[in-house]
C-alpha cells in the first residue's frame, strides 16, 4: 500500500504508524492477519465483511480492520483511540516473530505446522469484565451461538453508536445488567447461563467481586479467584486469564485443545486435564496461551478429527 500523503505519527522498533483520511495505517505488519486473529476463538465481537475486512467493538469504540499487502489499516478511527485502545488491544508492541521462533525452536513438526497455518495470530488484550461474561456464555456452547447471544446482550442493554452507516453497541456495564431481573435478561436466550451472568454483575456492583484486585494477583491466585465465581470452571478461568488478563502462561483446554494435544503428543490416548496442563507448562512455559491459540486455530480450521 502506498503511504504517500500521510502523516507519520509514531515509531518504535517494530512499528511505523501513519494517519490518512481518518484511517490509521500500521506499516509492515507481517505477523498480523485479521482472519487469524478474529476467527481463532478468542473474541466474539468482530465480524467479517464481504471485502474481507473485520468490524468490531471494544472498550466502547468501533473500528474496521483490514490488511493491504503488509500494512494493517484501522478504518474510521482516531490517533487518540489508536493510542488509548487499539494499540494495546491488538497487542501491537509484542514481537510475534520472536515468539514463533521460540515456540518452534525444537523443530516440533506439529508446532511448525500450526504456527505456519496461523502465522498472523495475535493475542487480543480484552476488557476483563467483557471477557469474563463472554466466556461464561461460552461454556458448553459453540462459536456461532456464543456470538449470537453476545450480540443480543449488547443490542438489548449496551449503548448505541453509529459507525460507517450502521448502529453498533458497547458491551453493557455490570451496573446495567445488575439492574435487570432474570426474566428481563432472558431476552438474550443464554439458557442456564443467565443466572451466572446476573450473579456476576450483582457481585461486581456490590463489591463482593473486585476485578481490579484480581488484575494485581499472580496467575495461580487470579485463577483461584476466578474459579470462585459462579459459572466459572477450569477452562473458562484459563480463557479469562489469557484474554482478559494477558496471562500468556495460561493454557485453556477445551474439546479442541484436549483432542489435538492428545493426538499430537500422546498418540491419541485420552489424558486428564491435569496431565495436559502439566505437559503444556513444561513444553511451552510462559508462552502456553499463545501456543494454545495456534493449536486451536489449526485444529478447528483443519478439523483434525475433532468435533465442536
Amino acid at each position: 500500500m502506498t503511504i504517500a500523503n500521510t502523516k507519520k505519527l509514531c515509531y518504535n522498533d517494530c512499528m511505523d504508524v501513519y494517519e490518512k483520511n481518518h484511517d490509521i495505517i500500521i506499516a509492515d505488519q507481517a505477523d498480523f492477519e485479521p482472519a487469524h486473529i478474529f476467527d481463532c476463538g478468542q473474541c466474539f465481537r468482530f465480524d467479517q465483511n464481504p471485502d474481507g475486512s473485520y468490524t468490531g467493538t471494544a472498550f466502547g469504540r468501533t473500528t474496521r480492520v483490514s490488511k493491504r499487502g503488509t500494512d494493517v489499516i484501522l478504518h474510521n478511527t482516531s490517533i487518540e483511540d489508536f493510542n488509548d485502545i487499539w494499540r494495546g488491544y491488538l497487542d501491537l508492541d509484542r514481537d510475534y516473530s520472536a515468539i514463533k521462533a521460540e515456540l518452534t525452536r525444537d523443530n516440533d513438526a506439529i508446532m511448525l505446522d500450526a504456527v505456519k497455518y496461523g502465522t498472523g495470530i495475535r493475542i487480543l488484550r480484552q476488557e476483563l469484565w467483557e471477557t469474563l461474561i463472554s466466556f461464561i456464555i461460552s461454556a458448553s456452547n459453540n462459536i456461532p451461538r456464543i456470538k449470537k447471544i453476545i450480540r443480543q446482550l449488547c443490542e438489548s442493554f449496551g449503548k448505541a453508536h453509529e459507525f460507517e452507516g450502521s448502529i453498533c453497541y458497547s458491551f453493557p456495564t455490570p451496573e446495567r445488567i445488575a439492574a435487570l431481573s432474570l426474566e428481563e435478561l432472558g431476552v438474550i436466550r443464554a439458557g442456564f447461563r443467565d443466572k451466572y451472568i446476573k450473579q456476576c454483575a450483582d457481585d461486581v456492583v456490590s463489591g463482593r467481586l473486585d476485578l481490579e484486585m484480581i488484575k494485581t494477583l499472580s496467575t495461580p491466585d487470579a485463577k483461584k479467584a476466578l474459579m470462585g465465581i459462579w459459572g466459572v470452571g477450569n477452562k473458562v478461568s484459563d480463557c479469562v486469564l489469557l484474554f482478559g488478563l494477558g496471562r500468556c502462561d495460561a493454557y485453556p483446554i477445551d474439546v479442541w485443545i484436549k483432542r489435538v494435544t492428545e493426538l499430537c503428543w500422546f498418540d491419541g490416548e485420552p489424558q486428564s486435564v491435569k496431565t495436559l496442563s502439566g505437559f503444556a507448562d513444561k513444553k511451552f512455559g510462559r508462552l502456553g496461551g499463545i501456543a494454545q491459540q495456534y493449536l486451536f486455530f489449526y485444529a478447528r480450521e483443519k478439523k483434525l478429527g475433532v468435533k465442536e
